[in-house]
């Protein structure tokens, strides 16, 4: 892939170039942590949009986001690409990682309830599956992993309760929203990898700040904010999702791709589930699910089958660049 013009920040080692490296325990640890901060995604975002309407909420949360990387960025003596293409390649991730999925899914709860919301947004790493075995092959799509991924999703809906299931069907348009979201995070997380080349924390700035100020003309038009009247507990719920959520979950995320690659990165949306839920219980006062232990054991057989390591990550990544820039440069590639 050609080099960035200007003077671009230090990319992270390339797996393409070791592609037989082991991965080791900090490589999991990192999944860990992103699914950490991604749990806290339930919680917190129904505390902010108690006060605080959808749009303005997402965009304050991801400005907050940019300025606290873009902080650490200073600190570090780093900047962010200021050429045409970095920030095509930020847009165009943002876009499908974020911002549009999440105004999808957001819309869609109106009408459809948590429960059934929270099965249908974890079938993500079926449709990286599918996507990954099917189209872009940059990658091995075992057997193991899909059956890691159905059992992940079974664990979910074990969670959350069979019984509260009962009302899917009962709004078809939204519950295809839903999924269509999930399809656009499935795609963010192969298409992501386009990025490796940049620090994960410039990708996270730069993505978040993008977002954050493609979506405020919206929110100063429809939902006025200076008129809003947000409780404390709704700010806090806004600067600690951006932080914490947003700034880190995101860099993190960007981490997992390079070391973990898209299919074992996908396996921390099952991990989430139950974090989210004990948060859930320690934040809202929530009941502990009476299927907890059952659907937490499902949860992680499934995340264990999705991150057995598989051969041929590197070649793959280095296919799925040679394809990115044949269709760039017009060709049609032959594999």
């Amino acid at each position: 892939m050609a080099a960035i013009e200007g003077d671009p920040p230090p990319a992270p080692p390339d797996p393409a170039q070791s592609p037989r490296a082991p991965r080791r325990w900090r490589d999991y640890a990192l999944l860990l942590a992103l699914a950490c901060c991604w749990s806290s995604t339930y919680p917190l975002t129904k505390i902010g949009l108690g006060s605080i309407p959808p749009i303005t909420f997402i965009s304050a949360r991801s400005l907050i986001a940019a300025g606290f990387l873009l902080m650490i960025l200073r600190v570090r003596g780093m900047r962010i690409p200021a050429d045409a293409r970095a920030w095509k390649l930020f847009a165009q991730q943002q876009t499908i990682n974020s911002t549009i999925p999440f105004l999808m899914i957001t819309w869609a709860q109106q009408y459809v309830a948590a429960a059934p919301t929270v099965v249908l947004a974890s079938t993500t790493p079926i449709f990286a599956f599918l996507i990954t075995w099917g189209i872009t092959r940059h990658e091995p799509a075992t057997l193991l992993k899909l059956a890691g991924a159905v059992l992940g999703l079974a664990g979910t809906a074990v969670i959350i309760g069979l019984d509260s299931l009962g009302g899917l069907g009962g709004n078809i348009f939204a519950e295809m929203v839903i999924l269509i979201a999930t399809v656009s995070f499935a795609c963010a997380t192969i298409f992501g990898l386009r990025l490796t080349e940049y620090d994960p924390m410039v990708v996270a700035a730069g993505s978040l700040l993008f977002g954050g100020l493609i979506l405020l003309p919206a929110a100063l038009i429809v939902e006025h904010p200076w008129t809003l009247r947000p409780t404390p507990e709704a700010l806090a719920a806004t600067v600690t999702m951006g932080i914490f959520s947003s700034a880190l979950g995101l860099m993190l995320f960007y981490m997992c791709l390079t070391r973990l690659g898209t299919l074992t990165t996908n396996a921390q949306g099952y991990l989430r589930i139950p974090i989210g839920v004990g948060l859930s219980v320690l934040l809202l006062g929530e009941t502990v699910p009476s299927n907890l232990a059952l659907g937490l054991l499902l949860v992680m057989a499934g995340v264990a089958a999705m991150t057995v390591p598989g051969g041929g990550y590197g070649q793959g990544i280095s296919r799925l660049r040679a394809r990115l820039q044949e269709r760039k440069a017009g060709s049609n590639p032959r594999d």
